[in-house]
Order: C-alpha cells, then sequence, then structure tokens
C-alpha cells in the first residue's frame, strides 16, 4: 500500500466533506480497541467505502483498508479505490494481507458483511439475518469472522511456537513476509460492528445525475438510481449516523476444546489450514457473524421518519385522521426516549420535547414526511383525513428501484430487526382513538407532575416558596358538565408559581371552561433551579400544555401573567387550535421592567463584568407582590433569559393571527405602563380588545378588585367560544 498516495486520497475526501451538506455524527468512539480490528459495517449506499475508512483513520491514526467488489476496479474509480486502500475481492493474496495486516496492527480493515448494497433494508428473513440483493435471498457473509479467527489462531501459533525460539516460526513468519516475531502484536484481534444511519433518505433527480445522463450513453438503472440517492444526499443533505458497538474479542472463541484437539494434532506450516481445521472455524464464523449482525442492527438510529413510516405499516385502517397519526407517533418517540435498558440508539431529534409535532412541526419532521409519502403514493390527503394505499407498505420492492418508488417502505424496513421496537409500535398503531387521546393527557398530567417532584426534589426548600403545592401543575375540569368545547392554558409570571393563577383558574372553571395552569421550568421550587435554565424550555413548557389541553378541548385560549403573556402570544401565533390569547401585564423588553425587579443597565454592566470569569452566578435581591408564592432572588442568568427573549417579542406580535385581549394597571410598580400600550399597538390582528386598571400591583388577577379582572377575561373567551 502506498501510505503517501492514501494521505493525499484522504485530504481529497475531506475537501469533498467540506463541499457537501452531510453532516457526519460519531457515536461511542471509546468502543474503539487499541488493537487489531476489523470495522463490520452495514452497506446502504457507496459513501461508506469512502466515509468510513476516512473517519477511522482520523479516530485511530492507523490506516483503515476496505475490501471492494471487483467490479468497482475499472477506470479512474479504480484508481482512486486503490490510493484510499481498497483492495478487489477477487484480489488472488486478499486473504494473506488481511491476516498479515492484522497479526501486525499496522492497520484496519472495513468489511461490509452482507457483501452488497440493502438498498431495500430488507434484511429479516423467517426471523434471521438474510441478505437481499439483486440476485435474491443469501445468509451474510461469515469472511470477516473467518478471517479474523485465522489472523488469530496463526497469533497464537506464532507466540506459543516463537517461546520455543524464533527458528521454530520462522516458516509461518515467511508465509506473511515478516522478519521478525516482534512484528506480531499480542493483543487478540477485535470486530467492532459498525451501524451507519441516514436520515432524511431522498432520491430524486440532481445536478449529477442530469450530467451522468448527458454524459454517458445508455447508462443503467443502477446507475442512476445510485445517483439519484446518494446525490440528493451529497447535495440536499443528510445527517449520517455512525454508531460503534461493543468489540468482539476473538481470543475468546479460541477457546474451545474441541478446536484446542484439534491444533494440537496439527503443525501449522502453511497459509492453508486442514478440513477439519476450517470446518470447525467455519462454525465459528457462523456464530460470530450472527452475532456481529444483529450488533450491527440494533445500533440503527431511529428517526421521526422511521416511526410515520413504520406506524402507517401497522396501523390496521385505510384511513387514519392527520393530528391522530402525529399524536401516536407523538406518544411512541416519547415512549422510545423514556424506554429503560439503553438498547435504543435516537437521532438528535428525538431526544428533546416533541411538542413541536403537535404545535407548528417547526423542524418539519412531519411536513417533510408528508410529502414524500404523497408524492410516492403512498398516501394520498383529503382534508384533515390521510388515506394509505396499503400495498405500497407491504408489497416487495424493487432492489435497484426501492430507493426512488418506494422509500417509506425502505424507513420501515429499517426497524425490523430491532424487537424492542415492536412493542410499542404494535401498542401505539392498535389503540382506539379515545383511548390513545386519554393515555396522551394523562402522560402528560403524570410526566409534568413527576419531573416538579424532580426538581423539587433536586433543589429543595431554601429562599423560595411558603408551600412546595404551590409549585404544581394543575389541571381543572369544567364545573358546567363535560362539555370540552374550550380550554385554556394559564402561564404564570417570572419568579413565580402556578399558584399565582389559581384564582383566576378557579372563576373560568365555574364559567365553564377547562383550565390547565403550566409550570414554566424553574419556576415553582428554587431561585437556584432558575439559574440554570432558557427560554426555550419555558416555550417547551407552553407548548407541551397547549398539546394537553388540545387533546382535551377543540379550541385552546392562552391566558399569561408578565413573562408569561409573552410565552402565550408564541405559541397561540404557531398552534393550529389556538382561538385567542389574554395577555396581563406584558413587557416588551428588558427595560420595561421597574429596576426595582431587574437591575438598570449600569447595575447590570457592573454585573457582566464582576461575573466573568467566576463559577457562580449572582442574584439579585426583589420583594414581589405575593412573595408566599414567588422567588426572593432574581438570578443573573434568568434576567439574561428573560432579556433574550423580549428581544424577539416585537417579531412574536407581527405573527400573531388570533383575538387578542391585554390587560394591564396604570400604576404597575413592576412593568411600565407603557409597555402594555406598545403591545398593543404592536398586534396587526383585527380583533384586539384593551382594559386597562389603577392597581398598584403588578399581578392584577390576584389582590383587591382582582374579581373585575377575571370577569373582563372570562367574558372575552366565552366569546371566542
Amino acid at each position: 500500500m502506498n501510505r503517501s498516495a492514501y494521505l493525499t486520497t484522504g485530504l481529497a475526501i475531506k475537501a469533498l466533506s467540506n463541499l457537501t451538506k452531510a453532516d457526519v455524527a460519531l457515536h461511542d468512539i471509546e468502543n474503539i480497541p487499541d488493537t487489531p480490528t476489523i470495522y463490520v459495517i452495514n452497506h446502504f449506499t457507496r459513501l461508506e467505502t469512502v466515509l468510513l475508512p476516512y473517519h477511522i483513520y482520523n479516530l485511530t491514526n492507523l490506516p483503515v483498508w476496505s475490501l471492494a467488489h471487483s467490479g468497482l476496479f475499472q477506470g479512474g474509480l479504480g484508481t482512486f479505490l486503490d490510493m484510499m486502500g481498497a483492495v478487489s475481492t477477487d484480489d488472488p493474496k486478499r486473504d494473506e494481507l488481511i491476516v498479515r495486516t492484522l497479526l501486525t496492527g499496522e492497520a484496519g480493515w472495513v468489511i461490509f458483511p452482507e457483501g452488497s448494497m440493502i438498498k431495500t433494508k430488507q434484511i429479516i428473513h423467517g426471523g434471521k439475518f438474510m441478505v437481499t440483493s439483486g440476485k435474491g435471498v443469501r445468509k451474510p457473509h461469515t469472511g470477516a469472522a473467518a478471517l479474523a479467527l485465522r489472523s488469530e489462531v496463526f497469533r497464537q501459533f506464532l507466540w506459543k511456537k516463537a517461546e520455543e525460539s524464533e527458528e521454530a516460526a520462522r516458516e509461518i513468519l515467511d508465509v506473511f513476509e515478516l522478519d521478525s516475531i516482534d512484528q506480531v502484536r499480542r493483543a487478540s484481534t477485535h470486530i467492532v460492528p459498525v451501524n451507519v444511519t441516514y436520515y432524511p433518505i431522498r432520491a430524486r433527480e440532481n445536478i449529477l445525475s442530469n450530467l451522468a445522463s448527458k454524459m454517458v450513453r445508455g447508462i443503467s438503472e443502477r446507475m442512476v438510481e445510485e445517483i439519484m440517492t446518494e446525490g440528493t444526499m451529497l447535495l440536499s443533505g443528510v445527517d449520517i449516523d455512525v454508531r460503534f458497538g461493543k468489540a468482539i474479542t476473538i481470543a475468546d472463541y479460541l477457546d474451545d476444546p474441541r478446536l484446542n484437539r484439534e491444533l494440537a494434532k496439527q503443525q501449522i506450516t502453511g497459509f492453508l489450514l486442514s478440513p477439519e481445521l476450517k470446518k470447525l472455524l467455519r462454525e465459528l464464523a457462523e456464530k460470530i457473524m450472527q452475532r456481529y449482525m444483529g450488533d450491527i442492527y440494533s445500533l440503527t438510529t431511529v428517526n421521526h421518519e422511521h416511526l410515520f413510516a413504520s406506524l402507517l405499516r401497522h396501523y390496521p385502517q385505510a384511513k387514519i385522521p392527520e393530528m391522530e397519526l402525529k399524536q401516536r407517533v407523538f406518544m411512541l418517540a416519547n415512549r422510545v426516549a423514556e424506554m429503560k435498558g439503553g438498547d435504543q440508539c435516537l437521532h438528535s431529534s428525538l431526544q428533546g420535547n416533541q411538542s413541536h409535532l403537535l404545535t407548528d412541526d417547526r423542524f418539519s419532521s412531519y411536513d417533510n414526511f408528508l410529502q414524500l409519502a404523497v408524492d410516492k403514493g403512498i398516501l394520498t390527503r383529503d382534508e384533515d383525513m390521510l388515506h394509505q394505499d396499503r400495498t405500497r407498505l407491504t408489497t416487495p420492492v424493487s432492489f435497484h428501484r426501492g430507493r426512488i418508488d418506494n422509500p417509506i417502505e425502505v424507513m420501515a424496513n429499517e426497524l425490523e430487526p430491532l424487537e424492542w421496537m415492536s412493542g410499542p409500535l404494535n401498542y401505539y398503531a392498535l389503540q382506539p382513538p379515545a383511548m390513545l387521546r386519554f393515555n396522551l393527557v394523562r402522560y402528560l398530567l403524570v410526566r409534568e407532575r413527576r419531573r416538579f417532584e424532580e426538581d423539587y426534589d433536586t433543589y429543595g426548600y431554601g429562599d423560595d416558596l411558603e408551600r412546595k403545592s404551590f409549585g404544581k401543575p394543575f389541571l381543572l375540569p369544567s364545573l358546567r358538565g363535560w362539555r370540552r368545547k374550550l380550554g385554556v392554558v394559564l402561564i404564570h409570571s417570572y419568579m413565580s408559581s402556578p399558584e399565582e393563577m389559581r384564582s383566576l383558574a378557579n372563576h373560568l372553571c365555574r364559567k365553564g371552561m377547562w383550565v390547565y395552569v403550566v409550570r414554566l421550568p424553574g419556576h415553582g421550587t428554587s431561585s437556584r433551579d432558575l439559574a440554570e435554565r432558557s427560554c426555550e424550555e419555558w416555550i417547551e413548557a407552553v407548548e407541551t400544555a397547549y398539546v394537553l389541553m388540545s387533546t382535551i378541548c377543540d379550541k385552546v385560549v392562552f391566558c399569561g401573567a408578565s413573562l408569561g403573556a409573552g410565552l402565550a402570544f408564541d405559541v397561540a401565533a404557531r398552534a393550529p387550535a389556538a382561538a385567542g390569547v389574554v395577555a396581563i401585564s406584558p413587557p416588551m423588553k428588558l427595560s420595561d421592567y421597574s429596576t426595582n425587579f431587574m437591575p438598570a443597565i449600569d447595575v447590570w454592566n457592573r454585573m457582566v463584568t464582576r461575573i466573568r470569569g467566576t463559577s457562580s452566578d449572582p442574584y439579585f435581591e426583589f420583594v414581589a407582590d405575593n412573595p408566599h408564592i414567588a422567588y426572593r432572588r432574581n438570578p443573573f442568568t434568568g434576567i439574561r433569559e428573560v432579556g433574550r427573549y423580549l428581544d424577539k417579542i416585537e417579531d412574536i406580535l407581527r405573527e400573531v393571527q388570533v383575538p387578542s385581549f391585554v390587560l394591564y394597571s396604570e400604576q404597575d410598580p413592576v412593568v411600565s405602563k407603557r409597555a402594555g400600550r406598545n403591545v398593543y399597538r404592536k398586534l396587526k390582528v383585527e380583533n384586539k380588545q384593551l382594559s386597562v386598571y389603577s392597581f398598584k400591583r403588578h399581578i392584577i388577577v390576584n389582590g383587591e378588585g382582582s374579581e373585575l379582572v377575571h370577569r373582563n377575561i372570562s367574558d372575552f373567551i366565552l366569546q371566542l367560544g
């Protein structure tokens, strides 16, 4: 192998990687051993042949060579593969070369046990790993296991002979063109299972496929499909998750009584082994192959498209409402993220809050899947109802056309080897709609209360609330029967707790509304908890509250106090079932707050200077309207998050399209009276109302005269119902 050419090719691959929109994430690299290693990798695109050796080389600083199909060693591609250390499957010295490098540890090897690209992702047949190719169905290759075993047999034989004398090992050393036993590493050969998962999978015409069709006459269907799929990934963007599994120690498999007896009878004199020994090694290779195939596919990185595609496959009906499909995937996504045992590997998009699926789908997880399914004829859309062609999810796909014609089936196939997924998939696919909605509400209520308990236990009681119960989020059903037409999400102010909205919540219930009072993360526990939170967490909490309430009621009104008013506008502007917003004492920017609540700019600047280079954040002392339910210390980091959030509020107000009601007091001691007027003026919606009071407090829904405020709010909301 030409090391200079290898390194030069690596630089070319790095340059190519920088030009593409592929985002490669390497996981569990600590599983890579410092020993002679074969990396066995699932094969879906030709990109693995190029990218994996390059990235493993960067991790290990050892050349990584690979086996490639002999048909690829033609023209410029053959030269390129040669330079990057690929060896043809037809090379007569292939096995000797691999075993030699495993003995010396001078290079690692990439081997694809399927032996060809698994374009359909169909790898399970009759409960066993079987490879589907253009030529039919067969077992995965055991070559990687056989070569690893053979290298370990020679390693142990050589060191055993070397204990007698180096000359006793000379004959086998010569077979591998080794000068000394010192070139043979003592460490066992290892096999590392590696999984590569792509998200999203798309195949469409692109600049590369257009160029190929113009420049190459009679280009094959296979080549067109590969350029369309892999070209789209490179040019349009794809997340490539590479996961390294736990290394398999091959020396452990040589501790077999039958093998030891056979080795004791044999005198190894060359690369070829006796028929009896080869038979035993084949049996062991089969066992190792089944193990690493299971490991490879257990490392599949589950993403949203897997969940949507697999759920449609398991769903028993031909029709499904769009909201119901999203609710099922929402529950499934949360279930797999919270499963214990650590077996699941999840795409980063499944590791956070999933409420976006049922609000604005701002990451387009659903919209992108839906567009693809409609384009491919899997789904048709009739207003809010989806009709699926079930035959497209059960008919075997064409090997060379599957990624183009039916990528939804390919996505569903990819989850099939994950046994831990079958239970949750069936559970959420087959659940009756009414039970699904009930379980969704119950799940969110239990989860939010559990999170409060966990946060309270972590941060404990300090400078904070008079009672622990003041910090709990709560749901109140309508006191006028079980009507579920209108629900209200109440959002408390910054540094306060859900208890702040208790009296308003009770009033709205008596008026016939369902009410959920959300707890913003960092609130209702301790100011030390608040010091570690971000405004993004507050937004997600309100989105979660919306998901809960919109599952119960047809329409949802958001009502927030102070900073909670801004959060109400934010989510209402994006939530499809939002019916209106009530904004109580809303600030427009950080400077709208009184210096008794937020520090003046000169104090702020001194605080910034003081905390730089320190490990702890200072607190700003403050006495609230209702000190028994609010914090007495305002953390610097919390002030920063409030300011960061309010920087966006003007843009948010421009997006609000639902009726809005702004209330504030002319004598508010915390937020300037001009803030409420400014918020009202910035709203572009036609149906907007303003109500001004003269209370000498910030939170006007509590205290003397609050009954009038309650009535004005309920009158506005009832008009929307």
